[in-house]
């Protein structure tokens, strides 16, 4: 008979498994940093939104849960959404149903793991990261479409239809606007993208030259209709869809949409910050003035001050047409924004 210690020497080896646990901790710690992060700035963004509609609307916004302001509202709306009934409705498709927000949600959350949002505030330096973000951020219109076929209702399925035709159109001027910046740094890196811009304010994208500024102009306007805010807000109109293709979702799933919804406006008010206005470099050249203020700190700031535009743009003007919105996008950005890539590829090459 064979011994015991012959008997254990037989027993496959897994001598791999701490290397593969030691390799998921970085990405697994990223991960929780990034939601952490995303979430307390949703939750600012969403309080923010709050008091940016109330003045502009003669108003106060929310002023007692938590004192000061009331910055606490948003918080106990959040856990308010949390703790609320996971409805599903009898005649869904469970399975497409309860995955639809989560799919969403990682489309932008994906996207940020390329963002440099300091000289070593970042996850990953891929040598693609305009080409990652545009293609990883598609992946919510998948969960879009998933979110407004599997209600089983016709609201959300007509919401879901035009957010998909909306962002699918709206990515091509966007991503040709950004073709501009790439023919001056000549890399797909977004840390290579913001040292090219170093050494002030003239040195930003933005400021460069003619070509470059109306670029950031195409971008941004196609960018609000990507994360459908007003005046592109169609997949979501109130007074003719109820509430687009999230109509049928409450509590958790709900948030997370509501969730989704705010980390892309971060994240394409990030990548404005990344191409066209320095990132985390200041505005006052380092020769002149040394950096006092961190990097992040500036990144997030300018990000912020693209925020309040949005935000001030929702409030300010009305709803567009279906045949208005795809005459905007196709007849009017798309051209531009090709003649934009080849003014800028000429100045390039002075």
């Amino acid at each position: 008979m064979e011994s015991v210690a012959q008997l254990l020497e037989k027993i496959p080896k897994y001598d791999a498994l701490p290397e593969t646990i030691s390799a998921l901790m970085p990405i697994l710690a990223s991960s929780v940093i990034l939601f952490a992060m995303l979430a307390l700035a949703v939750l600012f963004m969403v309080w923010l939104e709050r008091k940016v509609s109330a003045h502009i609307q003669d108003r106060l916004g929310p002023m007692v849960v938590g004192g000061w302001h009331g910055w606490a509202q948003t918080i106990a709306d959040a856990l308010k959404l949390l703790l609320k009934e996971d409805i599903v409705p009898a005649s869904v498709d469970r399975v497409l149903f309860k995955m639809a927000p989560f799919i969403v949600f990682l489309g932008a959350f994906a996207a940020y793991v390329v963002l440099p949002f300091g000289s070593s505030s970042f996850v990953t330096d891929l040598n693609i990261g305009i080409l990652y973000i545009v293609a990883v951020s598609s992946l919510s219109v998948i969960g879009i479409i998933m979110a407004g076929w599997s209600s089983n209702n016709k609201y959300s399925l007509y919401g879901s239809m035009r957010a998909a035709a909306q962002i699918v159109s709206y990515e091509i001027p966007a991503a040709v606007a950004i073709m501009t910046v790439v023919l001056f740094t000549g890399s797909l890196s977004m840390v290579d993208i913001v040292r090219a811009q170093t050494g002030g304010i003239q040195n930003w994208f933005l400021f460069r030259n003619p070509f470059l500024f109306l670029a950031f102009v195409v971008y941004f306007i196609a960018s609000l209709a990507e994360v459908n805010r007003t005046p592109f807000d169609l997949p979501e109109a109130e007074s003719e869809l109820v509430a687009g293709y999230h109509t049928e979702y409450s509590g958790m799933r709900f948030a997370f949409f509501f969730l989704a919804e705010y980390a892309n406006m971060f994240l394409v008010a990030s990548v404005a910050t990344t191409l066209f206005l320095g990132g985390w470099t200041q505005a006052v050249p380092a020769s002149i003035m040394p950096q006092i203020v961190p990097g992040p700190v500036v990144f997030f700031v300018k990000a912020l001050i693209l925020i309040f535009i949005q935000m001030w743009m929702r409030w300010s003007l009305p709803r567009l047409r279906v045949d208005q919105l795809m005459y905007i996008n196709w007849k009017v950005l798309l051209p531009v924004s090709f003649a934009l890539v080849l003014g800028a590829g000429w100045m390039a090459t002075l």
